[in-house]
């Protein structure tokens, strides 16, 4: 099941899940950013454009008004955390619900639940949905009757654009509060906090650290308050509990010991940084270099970061034309209907036609002449200007027009075989004889070359 509930203060707490929990904090098991989730308003640090005094809603949650909504923003800048803090603080019931593991009976199942509980407690239940971008149209749709009744006050959690992620119907249900990055100096603030905090954090290690050190992990974070209490934990067992030699550094955490840590830091991988957009280029260079291997290899790798599809597709859509092109004029309908199909899919079933796609771009025949021949044309214009249209070519459609010869010597392409008029020329006159679109001896374009050499000739009134 990909639900969770929590409930506060009531029976469902039983004093062994409270040891368990306990325990499993002390341990170390539970991430630390896990354990310094915050608890209350109050707690909750950054956001003071959405949550801050007198903000619409930290006035809805102290008044137990919370209504349905997403939180749009980047990875670990809060989302998460205020679900939990709504919660909370809130008179309802917290149920986090997966729209990657999630499916429609395990929500019929929490709806009925939610029902049971309104209606015989009183009591309200807050629906936390994370990356409810991955959800497909259809099943977006099911949460609408119960949130428009007031069953379920649903928070959606996306780091995509609510306006092309969420569908309207939903979307209007619904209010939108942007989460952005965290300031450095917020993050630095968590830091020192959980250095501090003996229960939850780090403070029972005894590790101290310079301010130095604490702004070199926040801006290593880079606006991710999960990362830097992840760099943090690690800088923290380096120092205290010796390197990999077994080295002990004390119990003081400074920013040159610190480097080490941050030298054996797994990449990020940030949509919108450096590490998408080279792989994003690898993505592409490997479709275009006929290695599906690869190919296949880094969408997924992009998948499970967390990417969305529908930018792949439409990255694969551009690649169909501009590095296959009519070498195989099926790519383009490949990677339409690879799109049109994940549309009506969504996750995870979509999977299967963005892998088709992919492979078979990446196994067809390649050609740029395509774009090539747009460029070359475009530059011609850039170069010249918009020449003037030759007089035959133009439509003549008053009596001043036929006289001032528009339309005149025009031959009629179908009047002759093979549908081409020889001699006859269709650029502007002081450009008749450019040849804009070449074609490569690969794949289909080898046919297509062949018959344009052969029409090209015949224009020029060469021999049949």
């Amino acid at each position: 099941m990909a639900l969770r509930t929590q409930k506060r203060g009531t029976a469902d707490d039983t004093l062994f899940s409270k040891a368990a929990a306990e325990q499993a904090k002390k341990s170390g098991a539970v991430p630390l950013a896990e354990r310094m989730r915050p608890v209350s308003v109050d707690e909750y640090l950054g956001q003071t454009h959405v949550v801050g005094g007198g903000k619409p809603l930290a006035r809805a949650i102290a008044q137990d008004r919370v209504p349905s909504m997403i939180l749009w923003g980047p990875p670990g800048v809060g989302k998460t955390s205020l679900g939990h803090v709504i919660a909370a603080t809130t008179k309802s019931v917290y149920v986090a619900f997966s729209a990657v593991l999630g499916s429609l009976p395990e929500l019929r199942e929490i709806v009925a639940t939610a029902k049971e509980r309104l209606s015989y407690r009183g009591e309200r239940t807050l629906v936390f949905v994370d990356e409810i971008h991955r959800f497909n149209k259809a099943q977006q749709d099911a949460f609408l009757p119960h949130v428009e009744a007031g069953t379920i006050t649903l928070v959606g959690a996306t780091t995509e654009n609510p306006s092309f992620a969420v569908n309207a119907a939903l979307l209007s249900r619904c209010k939108v509060f942007h989460l952005e990055s965290l300031g450095e100096d917020v993050l630095v603030r968590l830091l020192g906090r959980a250095l501090m905090d003996a229960e939850r954090g780090l403070g029972a290690s005894g590790v101290t650290a310079d301010d130095d050190a604490l702004m070199a992990v926040a801006k290593a974070a880079g606006g991710d308050a999960r990362r830097a209490l992840g760099l943090l934990e690690s800088a923290v067992a380096h120092v205290a509990n010796g390197d990999d030699a077994g080295v002990s550094h004390g119990s003081h955490l400074s920013l040159g010991n610190l480097t080490e840590v941050l030298e054996k830091a797994p990449l990020l991988y940030d949509k919108g940084g450096e590490e998408h957009y080279n792989v994003t280029s690898a993505f592409i260079k490997s479709m275009r270099g006929s290695d599906p291997d690869a190919a296949i290899y880094y969408l997924l790798r992009m998948l499970e970061a967390g990417d969305d599809p529908l930018f792949l597709l439409r990255r694969m859509m551009i690649f169909a034309s501009e590095d296959i092109g009519n070498a195989d004029p099926r790519a383009l309908y490949v990677a339409t209907s690879a799109d049109a199909a994940f549309r009506r899919m969504g996750m995870p079933e979509g999977m299967y036609p963005l892998a088709q796609c992919t492979i078979y771009l990446a196994s067809a025949p390649k050609s740029n002449a395509v774009t090539k021949a747009w460029q070359r044309a475009k530059a011609m214009i850039d170069e010249r200007g918009a020449l003037p249209v030759p007089k035959k070519l133009r439509n003549a459609v008053s009596s001043h027009m036929k006289a001032e010869g528009y339309g005149a010597e025009y031959k009629y392409a179908h009047d002759f075989p093979d549908g081409v008029a020889p001699g006859e020329t269709y650029l502007p006159d002081v450009i008749a004889n450019e040849i804009f679109y070449e074609p490569t001896d690969r794949g289909e374009e080898l046919r297509i070359g062949q018959r344009l050499a052969a029409l090209r000739e015949k224009r020029r009134g060469g021999p049949p």
